[in-house]
């Protein structure tokens, strides 16, 4: 049966839903939406159109279905174009209504697109990998990358509703399910010790009893730490707490170039570098690390750059992130495992002795 979690924001406010199995929800909200005079189109990458063609088939019927490639180079200016161009093709109205099936990449696209689309337009999100089901496709946080940078383009755009299947996860292959591992691990560290724990104890995977309860309580940290400061405006903590390890993995992903690494891989190597940052600012002793570097190595996650990278690169891109402020790059850090802060004022021979502690050069 399934379950909800409210994430509220006043008139912005939604449900995830969450179930092992939920086509026939989706179904009736589409065949909902239909009979109230509001077009329904889909975007799905080509992976998710070949795995789960019944379940689109079901959900969806025959609704208009824009299929792109698979991969972190179609979250760009060309993907985006394509969508809204497909958007306005299927004669897409302001009553229209987008579903973004799939990972991070489909849902950050599919919410910058359908933001943009006639200055606005609903859409749900039906994420299809770990890592999209416990962070991106919660929060309303859309946009696209840059040559200069990772997400800096994009909007704040809520989606109308968020369905949580568990069993599409059967069909994720391994690798995707290890990079949604790197931001369970991330929620642990920064807001849940217990959490932590659990993974210390042993890895969580694809047939852990436990896993729908580890999804949904990812979602309830995201969603309160959303619901407290929904834009990232807060001057200290708030949403920014929820970028530890990513003022690092981001500069990784663009160093290194979009796809060589998941998502997920450059954030959990990003961990480890925040974690030795904490070290180094005094903060958590030198055996947070190796713990640290445990879980991840047992979640099959990477804790160093798999060859080097150029430290000028990677301090450039830094220098580019969309957290920067006054100039300088704002960073979280562990005060302990369970409780991150952020940190502003960090030195640069700093994060450069960081960078070269996961492998830079």
């Amino acid at each position: 049966m399934a379950e909800s979690l409210l994430v509220n924001l006043n008139e912005r406010s939604y449900e995830i839903r969450f179930g092992q199995q939920l086509n026939d929800e989706i179904q009736a909200k589409v065949g909902e939406l239909r009979a109230a005079g509001h077009p329904v189109a889909v975007l799905c990458d080509r992976n998710v159109a070949q795995t789960q063609t019944a379940s689109l088939s079901a959900m969806f019927g025959d609704a208009p279905k824009c299929i792109v490639a698979a991969g972190e180079g179609t979250k760009s200016l060309a993907g985006l174009g394509e969508v809204l161009e497909f958007l306005a093709v299927n004669r897409v109205d302001r009553g229209g209504v987008l579903f973004a099936v799939g990972g991070g990449v489909i849902g950050d696209l599919g919410g910058f697109a359908a933001a943009s689309y006639l200055r606005g337009i609903a859409f749900y999100q039906v994420p299809t990998t770990l890592l999209a089901m416990v962070d991106s496709s919660v929060g309303g946080k859309t946009g696209i990358n840059l040559a200069a940078g990772k997400n800096l383009a994009g909007a704040f755009h809520q989606p109308r509703g968020v369905y949580i299947a568990t069993e599409l996860l059967r069909t994720l292959p391994p690798r995707e399910f290890a990079a949604g591992m790197a931001e369970v691990i991330k929620y642990g560290l920064l807001a849940e010790a217990p959490l932590f724990a659990r993974l210390e104890r042993g890895p969580l995977t694809v047939a852990s009893d436990d896993l729908a309860t580890v999804i949904r309580r990812c979602c309830a940290i995201k969603a309160r730490i959303v619901e407290a400061d929904e834009r990232e405006l807060a001057k200290e903590g708030g949403r920014a707490l929820l970028n530890l390890g990513h003022t690092f993995g981001h500069a990784i992903e663009q160093a290194a170039g979009y796809g060589h690494y998941l998502h997920g891989e450059a954030i959990a190597i990003g961990l480890v570098a925040a974690a030795q940052l904490s070290h180094r600012l005094g903060l958590i002793p030198e055996s947070a690390i190796g713990r640290i570097e445990k879980v991840l190595a047992a979640h099959a996650l990477p804790v160093r750059l798999s060859a080097p990278l150029p430290l000028a690169v990677l301090m450039a891109a830094m220098a580019r992130d969309k957290k920067v402020r006054a100039g300088l790059p704002r960073f979280v850090v562990m005060e302990r495992i369970g409780e991150a802060v952020t940190r502003d004022g960090v030195p640069a021979a700093l994060a450069e002795e960081c960078f070269r502690l996961i492998g830079a050069v």
